[in-house]
């Protein structure tokens, strides 16, 4: 997971439940994840996909980042879920 979205579920969940919280779930989630602080290739790649799918850019971050690990993207996110197909990674709707 990019660092990128680490910090957004932090500051959403900080905003919603306070920053004591925010710091407990981040620590959760980095024991279950692997955190990778993106380097000038990963951003030259969210570059791109910003360039061609007209979607936020922290939600490219998430889709270059599962396309250099070939994971698939769990995601609720709308935005993404109805790209799915023509993304570069496989996508899967956390909605069900």
């Amino acid at each position: 997971m990019s660092w990128i979205n680490l910090v957004e579920v932090h500051y959403q969940v900080a905003r919603d439940h306070g920053a004591h919280e925010a710091d407990r779930a981040l620590s959760e989630l980095r024991d279950l994840i692997a955190e990778e602080l993106p380097g000038i290739a990963r951003m030259r790649e969210v570059a791109g996909l910003k360039a061609e799918h007209p979607i936020a850019l922290a939600d490219c971050f998430a889709i270059a980042t599962s396309t250099a690990a070939d994971a698939t993207l769990v995601t609720g996110d709308p935005e993404i879920t109805r790209r799915a197909e023509s993304l570069p990674c496989e996508v899967l709707d956390a909605r069900g």
